[in-house]
């Protein structure tokens, strides 16, 4: 085990590869408990679940506007000058929800301070554009560090919304967002002080710059992402409802975690594999065994039954997640790459969301036998999405590669901002 898990060991051998790696970490938890405090916390307060929904799609639709628009200015200006400012924004939006419950203020006070929380800059793509300039030399290991962010990410989703609802029910309502307040802006003003391991800022070419999606093929991963965030979104709602209708409801957040845990276990041995294929092969095949491992949950008449079944299909999700990955960072210049992968990321996030108000709508009018079925037109959707843009799946010149060596002197340099 020690030695099939060797390259891994490789991938944070670099000097302070391992403690940015912690504090992203760190600073990635608290991300997945957003959602549920929010909710958890709003409703318990306000009593009333359509107020806590509404303001929690506010954030939603906020950070799908300002993750983009973040992800450039890190390109332009570094991490560091970018994540600071934007986290202490963040801390102020969290403190004034806090204070807004507590002293009960309107409503629409409530949105403009979730719409101000809603600003967090992009850890997992930070830690991704490090590991790209730490291993451009080596295609291998970049897999595997690619490997090791999904699997981190899958750990944090796992953690984050169970330690989250415990906070909110044993502790109060409000422990949930004031913790992951506290961790996420701990985190991110750790990461930024690594600055020994920061890209340095690439200078960009004169005259106007396209929008990220007029890059070719980035369109393509972002559209499949989008489906493959609606079969996320929906898969979870209807695995929740499934529970709950065979009698386990209290289970359903173990139950839920088999599907991360078993994307964590594929995403560790699929990140100790040698590389075989073009991204593109690899991409749409992921994208296929997502979809088709969706089929079998429609017939699932058992809670052991479900709980198998959701662990194999879960190890479809980090190999084509790690995929995916890979191609932003080939398709996309090395001066634009966080801009690039947070405008995926936020395709994604706009999935789940949809996916999950799909799911429900279908469990409320066609019952919980048919709660399957939305993930399962996710992922033929995503499939489809996948197959037709694979031609247009090529890498970018070589001179634009993140870390490319022929991208310039000026490019390569470990600059100090």
């Amino acid at each position: 085990m020690i030695r099939f898990l060797a390259p891994y060991g490789h991938v944070i051998a670099p000097r302070g590869a391992l403690s940015f790696t912690v504090a992203g970490f760190l600073a990635r938890l608290p991300v997945s408990m957003l959602g549920v405090s929010n909710v958890v916390m709003i409703a318990g307060v306000r009593d009333s679940y359509a107020l806590a929904g509404a303001v929690s799609a506010t954030g939603i639709a906020v950070t799908a506007l300002t993750a983009p628009l973040l992800g450039r200015l890190v390109d332009r200006h570094g991490q560091a000058r970018v994540a600071v400012p934007a986290v202490v924004v963040f801390a102020a939006g969290a403190a004034a929800m806090l204070l807004c419950l507590r002293l009960g203020a309107p409503d629409w006070a409530l949105f403009l301070a979730c719409a101000g929380s809603s600003g967090v800059p992009s850890v997992g793509a930070m830690t991704r554009a490090r590991w790209a300039e730490l291993h451009r030399d080596s295609a291998e290991l970049q897999h595997s560090a690619n490997s090791l962010e999904q699997v981190l990410d899958e750990i944090c989703f796992m953690l984050g919304p169970v330690l989250a609802l415990l906070l909110c029910t044993l502790v109060a309502p409000e422990a949930g967002l004031f913790t992951a307040a506290v961790l996420l802006t701990t985190g991110t003003l750790l990461f930024a002080a690594q600055r020994t391991t920061e890209p340095a800022v690439r200078p960009r070419p004169a005259g106007r710059t396209t929008a990220a999606l007029r890059i070719p093929g980035l369109a393509v991963v972002l559209t499949t992402f989008l489906a493959t965030g609606a079969l996320f979104g929906s898969m979870e709602v209807a695995t929740v409802a499934t529970v709950d209708a065979l009698g386990g409801g209290p289970a359903s957040s173990a139950v839920l975690a088999l599907q991360a845990a078993g994307s964590c276990v594929a995403g560790l041995v699929f990140g100790a594999l040698p590389l075989k294929g073009a991204p593109a092969g690899r991409f749409t095949l992921g994208v296929a065994a997502m979809a088709l491992a969706v089929l079998p949950l429609t017939a699932a008449d058992s809670l052991p039954a479900l709980s198998v079944l959701l662990f194999l299909a879960g190890m479809a999700t980090a190999p084509t997640m790690v995929t995916g990955m890979t191609l932003v960072q080939a398709l996309v210049p090395a001066g634009r790459l966080n801009e690039g992968m947070t405008t995926v990321f936020t395709g994604l996030l706009i999935g789940i969301s949809a996916g999950a108000a799909a799911a429900g709508r279908t469990v409320e009018h066609a019952g919980v036998d048919a709660a399957y079925w939305p993930p399962v037109a996710a992922g033929a959707l995503a499939f489809l999405m996948a197959l037709a843009g694979s031609p247009r799946l090529r890498p970018a010149p070589a001179w634009h590669r993140p870390g490319s060596r022929c991208a310039g002197s000026a490019g390569l340099r470990r600059g100090r901002l």
